[in-house]
């Protein structure tokens, strides 16, 4: 089938649904006209070897949830210099049993001024140190050669101040400020202020900026020189998507929408996850069917979890195919903290009830801080109080607390409240960096222990799990950041600094901190990746062991009954339980039989049995 058939195919699919989205939110016939046709062209002008992906991943809608599927986020420039020097290292990477990369922001954006990349002056030009489109599309075709996909950040919700749209509207050209939201005096932007929360409301407070020489006052819901797109306006969106379906055709095969709840406004409203942002991702998906149908997309919802579940959509009507597992990220580590895995049970029973269609992307640690949203009403059943426990959890990873092993800095302090976020490599906050300070070989040998332990039980959950880079080799904090004065402001460049290549040679030596993570973690995914029982659509529960300190995972298929037991606390304790029959030591090969067995403390064990 040609292209030209094989896109007016695809088209008749959702054509119907399509419009009457788009005219549900625009009433604008020609706008959707237009779009239609610029999605032909981007179909049309797909580079061969992805049409030929889109056919082979449209026969096999289920190739991402497989589970050989692993992850690996990481910034070029401090991975690899650039592109192509990403490009010589997918060996090594290859090496981490990788078959996905998610490259942290590349796109243009103003030095000092950028959100870490999140501010984008152009999305179609590359930062020139990280090189260009055609190195980027080289990348991705070398990557695909090794089997390996490319996933890439798409921030959708606004642009940087210096981006040709912001000039212009700068200029006070009303075709570009309505692009934006401006406002010639306060009186809106203080009523959005009454119900519209505040992200970052220490380093960047209120909603609006002030520009002095024009005289408005435009809306930035993260920081002053990130300028929120107005969504209401049907240009946006068409020219969003031809942005979005031009770094589709460079070759990424995943692409994660930034800030997804953020990108519709509605004024007496907090300005998030309204039916509009549902109406528009729900476009974007069949907009990837259309054009490109092998790309996937990943949304960022950093929310609670009745609110991140709606970004799946329906069976019938999907819209992401994948979320971050983001409330039990911040719940891991708040069973680090307190011993205490009830919340995480209860948090992983609601998830594992779920539809096998959503599928969550599982992680430790990223490029980001971690906030403790918490499910305090279920804490406070505990005993454990929202403001006395986020000082605990603060004062805890920060070594600040008795008992504590963990090294990390806060992020956004705020005085008044005493409320943070927090920053740190999974090393360092494990207690790694503490043992190599004070040269505590038996210290350090925990680390590890706590170290694998946890990234054994990230790789049990259903899902596709995602390693940081630096973690499959046990890197620490970097503070260097706090010697650039474009960074020192802001401590998650505590845990983004640069690879360390001379101390990751050291993953093939014996006996070496690199060496014990690296090996580890490798024996760990090797297991994963060649038992059927982690596929995604396997039956997962938790099991209980009557210990609030043991988390036990159950997965199970017509095959095989695997088990996996995980020791919060740092002292041997008892899973009691009674399971019949022999298992398989996954780890040693040992057979073992499950009759109240004991875990070291922050230890684990994964065991399994043919049924």
């Amino acid at each position: 089938m040609k292209r030209e058939e094989r896109f007016v195919e695809r088209l008749s699919r959702h054509h119907d649904e399509l419009r009457w989205l788009y005219m549900e939110l625009y009433d604008n016939g020609d706008m959707f006209a237009e779009l239609c046709e610029r999605m032909r062209e981007f179909a049309v002008n797909r580079d061969a070897d992805l049409v030929k992906m889109d056919g082979e991943r449209e026969q096999d809608p289920k190739w991402f949830r497989g589970n050989d599927m692993l992850g690996m986020m990481l910034y070029i420039d401090n991975f690899a210099g650039n592109l192509k020097g990403v490009k010589a290292k997918l060996p090594y990477l290859s090496s981490c049993n990788v078959n996905c990369i998610h490259l942290m922001p590349f796109l243009e954006s103003p030095k000092g001024r950028s959100d870490g990349g999140y501010a984008v002056a152009d999305f179609r030009r590359i930062q020139p140190e990280l090189g260009t489109m055609g190195d980027l599309k080289d990348l991705a075709r070398a990557c695909h050669k090794k089997g390996i996909n490319l996933c890439m950040d798409f921030v959708m919700n606004h642009t940087s101040e210096d981006h040709a749209w912001a000039k212009k509207a700068r200029e006070g050209d009303g075709e570009y400020m309505s692009r934006y939201f401006f406002y010639d005096n306060p009186s809106i932007p203080q009523e959005y202020d009454r119900t519209v929360p505040q992200v970052f409301p220490t380093t960047a407070p209120g909603n609006f900026t002030y520009l002095d020489k024009m005289g408005y006052y435009v809306m930035t819901t993260f920081y002053p020189y990130q300028w929120d797109l107005n969504y209401r306006n049907p240009r946006v969106f068409n020219e969003m998507m031809y942005n979005f379906l031009y770094l589709a055709n460079q070759g990424m095969d995943i692409i994660r929408i930034d800030a997804v709840p953020y990108i519709w406004k509605e004024l007496g409203t907090q300005c998030r996850n309204l039916p509009q942002v549902h109406t528009i991702v729900r476009m974007m998906r069949m907009i990837c069917e259309i054009v490109c149908p092998s790309v996937l997309l990943l949304g960022e919802v950093v929310m609670e979890p009745e609110k991140v579940v709606p970004y799946f959509g329906t069976v019938e009507k999907p819209e992401c195919h994948m979320l971050y597992n983001v409330t039990t990220m911040a719940t891991t580590w708040h069973s680090v903290a307190t011993r205490d895995v009830r919340l995480l049970k209860k948090q992983m029973d609601i998830v594992n009830g779920l539809p096998k269609d959503y599928l969550f992307l599982n992680y430790l640690r990223c490029h980001d801080d971690i906030g403790w949203g918490l499910d305090y009403a279920t804490l406070e059943g505990y005993g454990m109080h929202e403001v006395e426990h986020k000082r605990f959890l603060n004062a805890y990873f920060t070594g600040k607390h008795a008992g504590s092993v963990s090294r990390g800095e806060l992020y956004n302090d705020d005085p008044v409240t005493q409320d943070a976020r927090f920053c740190g490599t999974t090393a360092s906050m494990c207690g790694v960096e503490r043992a190599l300070s004070e040269q505590d070989e038996t210290a350090l040998s925990a680390a590890i222990t706590q170290d694998l332990m946890l990234h054994a039980y990230m790789l049990t959950q259903s899902g596709i799990p995602m390693l940081y880079s630096g973690d499959e080799v046990g890197q620490l904090n970097d503070p260097s950041y706090k010697e650039d004065p474009a960074k020192r402001e802001d401590s998650r460049y505590l845990h983004r600094g640069r690879f360390q290549w001379d101390l990751a040679a050291k993953h093939t030596e014996k006996g070496t901190l690199q060496e014990r993570v690296f090996s580890g973690l490798a024996r760990l995914e090797q297991i994963r990746k060649s038992r059927e029982v982690f596929q995604s659509d396997a039956a997962v529960y938790t099991y209980d062991v009557k210990d609030n300190a043991i988390l036990c995972i159950l997965r199970e298929n017509d095959k095989e009954r695997f088990i996996g037991i995980f020791n919060f606390s740092d002292e041997a304790k008892t899973a009691w339980m009674e399971e019949p029959g022999t298992y398989e030591n996954l780890i040693t090969g040992d057979q073992v039989e499950l009759k109240n067995p004991v875990i070291q403390g922050h230890d684990f064990v994964w065991v399994s049995k043919k049924k």
